[in-house]
């Protein structure tokens, strides 16, 4: 368990370095506004996220890779939304916060519930 979580934390670090990096990159190069560039990113983030959570946290589940997949965006994409919606929230009630502030304490919000989600639900661990 621990190691799994230590793993999870890691995987975690990672996409939350694809996400940081992509939107910063979007924001810098693009004309991309904070909400849009936002969405690209976190589709992105959670790509890299399932890929090495299977892999290397959980392993592969005695699913069929096409119902782990749909099981693995299921979580994903309703701890993503929660993710958003934070990141979303902090931008507009507090508008000179940096986004990449409002991502980080959106995506800790969101880590909480992708763990037990992604444990539970999709690889049955």
């Amino acid at each position: 368990m621990k190691k799994r979580l230590l793993s999870f934390v890691v995987v975690g670090g990672i996409a939350f370095a694809t996400d940081a990096g992509l939107l910063m990159g979007l924001l810098r190069w693009t004309a991309l506004d904070p909400f849009t560039a936002r969405l690209i990113a976190i589709a992105a983030a959670l790509q890299v996220a399932w890929l090495l959570n299977r892999n290397f946290t959980f392993g592969k589940s005695t699913r069929h890779a096409a119902v782990e997949g749909i099981r693995y965006s299921s979580v994903g994409i309703a701890t993503s939304l929660l993710n958003y919606l934070v990141y979303t929230g902090l931008l507009v009630f507090v508008p000179e916060l940096r986004p990449v502030f409002a991502l980080t304490i959106g995506s800790a919000v969101a880590t909480v519930f992708s763990y037990t989600g992604y444990a539970k639900l999709v690889f049955g661990r």
